[in-house]
């Protein structure tokens, strides 16, 4: 198989869809790989390294995109990108289609085969291709938190884990998934006060036998979560459907009653945020102001540790490109319940059943059309 890997042209996305070890790995397979040149190079993968490897380096995206089949990113295409699709293409990369009418409306003219990351699934019924960038959001999001609380950035002015004598910052987690158990152990570490809420009894309870009286665990209903929100310095917002858009958890309401110069950190906003108040935001002008609380909410998060999420992304494709190229698209899909999870969009029809009813597709179900 032809595979192409274009550079990135997100907003400070620095992020690329292979690592010149993974291309390794699939020439050795007997497939052809196309690098766009300067892919890597910002987080040290020189276009040598691509070439050490086996691929062929492309001067831009277009001829990228022409000379593949299978087409392997790490954001969302672009609208620039979206052109270059054709039915004859398999795209591989997160695509959060739910809240994004524009993405998915391009996707299905291609007819291109689209499958996103973040659908899909393992035996456990995880999420394994979402999981390590969950990681780095949840991390991230109490750094970003922290800086944000700085006077100087329009916070309140509170050292997230106080010193003798002064209490520490209230931090309240939304969700105790993947993105929110990463958040309770870099907030826990940094001294803050926290309390995490959730609709999962189990996850509560395991986060309880983690942390002990280190943190509070709260059921999460409207009253537990307007008393949290409301309260605190700090609030990550980490909820979760897949596939769908996030709930709309915490109110306008709730914001203008949260103290003057505390931070919202919506993790959630690649799904279209967790809170009324967000909308996305980039890494060059990452924060707005609403009823005197900051918010951050940059939808590429892990695009800042860009190398550190490369790394870690790849660990989870791999076997899954792999799979794609090795099989063909089509066979790869049949042949595993979990990538077929993945698949959004076949054949110019939508097939994930939330984000047709979130973008008022009619859903076609995969196995019919797959023939199965």
């Amino acid at each position: 198989m032809k595979i192409g890997v274009p550079k990135e042209i997100k907003n400070h996305e620095y992020r690329v869809g292979m690592t010149p070890a993974a291309v390794h790995e699939l020439c050795e397979h007997g497939h052809s790989v196309y690098v766009q040149a300067g892919a890597g190079s910002a987080i040290g993968f020189s276009n040598e390294d691509y070439q050490k490897a086996g691929a062929e380096i492309l001067e831009d995206g277009p001829a990228v995109f022409g000379a593949a089949e299978m087409i392997v990113k790490v954001k969302e295409p672009q609208a620039t990108e979206r052109a270059l699709l054709t039915p004859g293409h398999t795209l591989f990369t997160y695509l959060h289609l739910a809240p994004d009418q524009a993405q998915t409306d391009d996707l299905v003219k291609s007819g291109a085969t689209c499958i996103a990351y973040e659908t899909v699934t393992d035996s456990h019924g995880r999420l394994p291709l979402l999981a390590p960038m969950s990681e780095v959001a949840g991390r991230m999001s109490i750094q970003a938190g922290a800086h944000c609380l700085e006077k100087s950035m329009g916070g309140r002015g509170v050292l997230l884990g106080g010193v003798p004598g002064v209490s520490p910052a209230r931090v309240t987690v939304i969700g105790g998934g993947v993105v929110g158990q990463n958040a309770v152990a870099m907030a826990i570490g940094l001294g803050a006060h926290v309390t995490v809420l959730d609709r999962n009894m189990d996850v509560l309870r395991n986060l309880d036998h983690l942390y002990g009286n280190r943190i509070s665990t709260l059921f999460s209903t409207a009253a537990t979560l307007d008393e949290a929100v409301t309260e605190s310095d700090l609030v990550i917002g980490g909820v979760l459907i897949p596939g769908a858009s996030a709930p709309k958890l915490v109110s306008r309401d709730m914001v203008s009653r949260m103290p003057e110069g505390s931070v919202i950190v919506d993790v959630a906003i690649d799904q279209g945020g967790c809170t009324e108040t967000s909308r996305p935001t980039t890494h060059d002008a990452p924060t707005y102001v609403v009823d005197g609380v900051v918010h951050y909410c940059v939808a590429n998060m892990p695009g800042a540790v860009a190398r550190t999420s490369t790394l870690a992304l790849n660990n989870v494709t791999l076997p899954f490109i792999a799979a794609l190229a090795n099989k063909g698209p089509e066979q790869a899909i049949k042949d595993d319940h979990h990538l077929r999870n993945g698949l959004n969009v076949y054949q110019g029809r939508v097939t994930y059943r939330e984000v047709a009813e979130a973008t008022g597709y009619e859903f076609a179900d995969p196995e019919a059309l797959l023939g199965q």
